[in-house]
């Protein structure tokens, strides 16, 4: 592998999908100092900044009461959709216009591994909380984040934590945190693990009114539990320090990190758990597997509409709301809409993107995308002379090369530059990085 094809696929893997001037820049740095600058960016984001998040104002069903009438209530559930998309519009251009893309990618990672879908929360303040707390914690170690999102309002809402009180207990969120976000399947606990953990969770509620996450005493267990082998009084606190300080949770965490940023192709090597997610990355990222994974990994929609965008300097905030509303269609057809997991499990990956529908749906979104794309873009597809344009293309898209039947049918397209992005965005080569 070439310099420029290695600093290609870190790119390709720790962003939303570098720029050519991106790679241009990445191969005169060469890999280590490109691995630096993306684990620890320099200066303050200015894409972010100039991309705020929506004012979302209070819940706005949280005020009603029983003498709401029906159509006050339907008004309120109209304005809660409306914060929703307001919401995941926001998320979308920030993930294109961010400078520090890997920070923003691993934020999406968050989000499908603590997988919360606005959908039952029936909240965007909440929701934009969680975001706020995994953009917050989720670089560093693994003890605050899993101790901050024990006691994050939506996940509890999601999972049904307001309703584990000590005389009916709910296992949901104890089942979920051992077995989805810490421990893993096969991570050493049993169901009775699971029973105890949910009276360690016993008492906290939420209050829909100002969106806080509160502690009632009297809906807590105080007794003795038993959890992984280890006796106390636990609580959500202790139980959170428990789970996060087990090796298994690091081996699980970093596992996941390995399946989303790598593939399942080639198995993970040994000992990638880091001090914190950041050194985690790092091992992932300089790990002589991670380069043998090229090739193997099929974009989830996010990240392939994502980088698409960024590629043809598309950035949502600019688009009319027509224009916006066209992204999330497309986005809702090929099943992954942020802040709308299907499960708590996340989302799937692999070859369930690539179906016959979802390439009809792709190539919708293309079309979209190369009709709004920036024209100072597209000039440079164009300066090329017809029969060298597919390899300007490739260069624009960060396409390493072009197989004998993909390039055959990009050929014929070559006069029609339009038609030629359309071609090469819903190819196998784009699909697969």
């Amino acid at each position: 592998m070439t310099e420029r094809e290695a600093v290609a696929h870190l790119l390709r893997r720790a962003t939303f999908g570098p720029t050519a001037d991106e790679v241009d820049a990445a191969e005169r740095a060469g890999f280590a100092a490109t691995l630096d600058r993306l684990l620890d960016p320099a200066g303050a984001d200015r894409g972010a900044a100039a991309t705020p998040p929506p004012e979302l104002g209070p819940d706005p069903a949280a005020a009603l009461d029983k003498s709401a009438t029906r159509e006050q209530r339907q008004q309120a559930n109209r304005r809660r959709r409306e914060q929703a998309t307001a919401l995941t519009d926001w998320w979308l251009a920030r993930m294109v216009a961010a400078e520090h893309q890997c920070d923003e990618k691993l934020l999406f990672f968050w989000h499908g591994h603590w997988a919360t879908s606005v959908q039952k929360v029936r909240s965007a303040p909440l929701m934009l909380r969680q975001l706020e707390t995994l953009r917050r914690l989720g670089r560093g170690p693994l003890a605050p984040l899993v101790d901050a999102m024990v006691r994050d309002p939506a996940l509890i809402l999601w999972l049904d934590g307001q309703q584990n009180t000590r005389r009916a207990p709910n296992e949901n969120l104890a089942r979920e945190l051992m077995e989805l976000f810490t421990l893993g399947i096969g991570g050493g606990y049993d169901e009775t693990d699971v029973k105890e953990g949910a009276r360690a969770l016993t008492g906290w509620t939420v209050d829909r009114r100002t969106g806080v996450a509160r502690f009632v005493p009297r809906r807590h267990d105080p007794g003795r539990k038993t959890i992984l082998g280890r006796s106390a009084a636990f609580d959500a606190g202790s139980y959170a320090a428990l789970l996060a300080g087990r090796p298994e949770t690091a081996r699980f965490v970093a596992g996941r990190l390995w399946f989303r940023y790598a593939g399942a192709q080639v198995p993970a090597p040994a000992d990638l758990a880091g001090p914190d997610t950041v050194g985690t990355l790092r091992r992932i990222f300089t790990a002589p597997a991670f380069a043998q994974t090229r090739d193997t990994l099929v974009k989830q929609p996010v990240e392939w509409l994502v980088g698409a965008a960024r590629q043809l300097g598309v950035r949502p905030s600019a688009l009319p709301e027509a224009g916006r509303r066209r992204l999330l269609t497309g986005l809702n057809a090929l099943d992954q809409v942020p802040l709308r997991p299907p499960s708590v499990g996340g989302w799937p990956a692999g070859t369930a993107w690539l179906t016959t529908s979802s390439l009809q749906a792709r190539l919708r979104v293309a079309d979209h995308l190369t009709a709004v794309a920036d024209p100072a873009v597209l000039a440079r597809l164009t300066a090329a002379p017809p029969a060298g344009r597919p390899e300007a293309m490739a260069r624009l898209l960060v396409v390493d090369r072009w197989s004998d039947r993909t390039r055959s049918a990009l050929v014929p397209l070559a006069g029609q530059p339009r038609r030629l992005l359309v071609a090469g965005l819903v190819s196998p080569e784009y699909a697969v990085s």
